[in-house]
């Protein structure tokens, strides 16, 4: 491809030269190890390398040419200087993918909780409507109904667009993680529909601020085409104040919640065993039933409803797909036990998904719930404390963990879940630091009637090395559960 339709739409310092233009480029790389023969190779600051540092090695690996932000000069080969190589890198790889999204309908979701499940359940519905879906997300990518493991939950633009322009799929759903939206990584896709869960404190050691991590959440819905849809959860409060900015844009929004001003109002539900959700829409009133328990499933049960419902024109057929799904890995999963007890694994991090996991326990009458959670290294701190509150108020008995380590050495783990115990656990707490221990004194202690509720993993890895040789929450339930046979 030429390098002038490569940079069509790309904001540089202008070159004169005809034969730069007339450049051929085989291929892109932001990585300098991805670099051959032909390509041009864009130099990006990461959070702990930059990409600048690399550009000889990429030369000689055989880029072209040299996209970047420094003023360098005396290269081998041309350099364009761009304000945003990131955003620069968006362009460039929508260009040499054929703009892969302008046939599709492009579905993005963002918030702290409930994107994963959302995107699953809207996945489900169209494919078992007959339209074929593809999901970029944190658990999964599925690309033509390949499933392949996700390492971001925004994967990068170069990554993305190459994705897209594989895809057979008529829609794509995007989760748009607030990192991702802050790096750009969307430059360029256009949505027909956008989808706002909730937004709760997590990722301030990121955004400083909720109102930062608000409006960082917020520039998806600058990508919505004219003619598209935002879909807004009115019952949150964040949620709430973005339902009245868009508006004052001029932008279509749908809202839903519980409140009388809603589009579509939510009036009464059950959330535990066969959970439902009366709701009213113009002069209709309906129940959804959804397959999922918990209060905050029904919300994002009623979203995809109201997005699918704009795509199918037959409601009872999206009504009868709603009441099928099978959940998400990770995500409220259930297993039981043989001696009878019940237990959750699910991926909730913040103080928001811990209240809605042990509300749902609560709900389910559970004799007592023991509630097996911890930390992350490297990540907001600010929330742990309400975090423990809430566990504190709905549990009878938590064991803290390790979440996961990253670069924290497991001694300042240890002093701060012993702080946090002795602060907040009321008698009610103790430190186990294995996970695979900890799971295992839950259950070991657990009679018929008990819940355990872990969280903080959900269908993520170890990363640490733990006594039982297992590599994730649930693959430890379940080994612990053929000890017990």
């Amino acid at each position: 491809m030429k390098l002038g339709h490569l940079v069509r739409n790309l904001t540089f310092e202008p070159h004169s030269s005809k034969e730069i233009a007339d450049l051929e480029i085989i291929g892109i790389a932001d990585n300098s190890l991805d670099v051959k023969e032909g390509f041009l190779f864009l130099a990006i600051k990461g959070y702990k390398v930059d990409g600048h540092h690399y550009i000889e090695e990429a030369i000689k690996q055989g880029a072209v040419i040299i996209v970047g932000e420094e003023d360098i000069v005396d290269l081998s080969v041309p350099y364009i200087k761009v304000k945003n190589s990131r955003k620069a890198l968006g362009i460039i790889a929508k260009n040499f993918n054929g703009n892969p999204t302008k046939q599709k309908t492009m579905i993005g979701i963002t918030g702290t909780n409930g994107k994963t499940t959302t995107s699953y359940l809207l996945r489900h519905i169209l494919e078992d409507n007959g339209i074929s879906c593809a999901l970029i997300g944190t658990i999964h990518n599925i690309i033509n109904g390949d499933v392949i493991k996700s390492k971001n939950t925004t994967p990068s633009s170069l990554t993305l667009y190459e994705m897209l322009a594989k895809s057979n799929d008529t829609v794509v759903i995007i989760e748009a993680s607030s990192h991702g939206l802050s790096q750009n990584r969307l430059e360029g896709v256009a949505f027909d529909y956008c989808l706002f869960t909730n937004l709760t404190q997590d990722h301030l050691d990121y955004h400083g601020t909720m109102e930062n991590y608000f409006t960082t959440k917020q520039l998806l819905f600058t990508k919505l085409k004219k003619q598209g849809l935002a879909i807004i959860n009115k019952d949150d409060f964040w949620g709430e104040k973005l339902n009245r900015i868009l508006q004052k844009q001029g932008i279509n929004t749908f809202s839903v919640g519980q409140e009388h001003h809603c589009d579509l109002r939510m009036i009464e539900a059950s959330t535990f065993e066969q959970p439902w959700v009366k709701v009213s829409e113009a002069t209709e009133t309906f129940i959804i039933n959804s397959s999922m328990a918990g209060m905050h499933n029904l919300y994002n049960t009623v979203m995809a409803y109201v997005l699918v419902k704009q795509l199918l024109n037959n409601q009872e057929r999206v009504l009868q797909s709603i009441q099928c799904f099978s959940g998400v890995p990770g995500r409220f999963e259930l297993f039981e036990p043989k001696h009878g007890s019940t237990v959750i694994v699910d991926y909730a991090h913040t103080a928001d998904g811990i209240l809605n996991c042990l509300k749902t326990a609560k709900a389910s009458r559970a004799k007592k719930i023991t509630h097996v959670f911890g930390f992350r290294g490297d990540r907001d701190i600010l929330k742990r404390r309400e975090m423990m509150e809430i566990s504190m108020e709905l549990s009878d008995e938590f064991i803290l963990t390790i979440d996961d380590l990253n670069s924290v050495p497991l001694q300042n783990m240890m002093e701060a879940l012993d702080a946090m115990n002795e602060d907040f656990g009321n008698g009610k707490g103790s430190i186990t630091p294995d996970r695979t221990l900890a799971i295992k004194q839950a259950i070991d202690q657990s009679e018929p009637g008990d819940w355990i509720v872990i969280t903080g993993k959900g269908h993520e890895d170890y990363q640490q090395e733990f006594a039982l040789p297992t590599l994730s929450d649930m693959e430890t339930v379940k080994y612990i559960n053929m000890e017990h046979s």
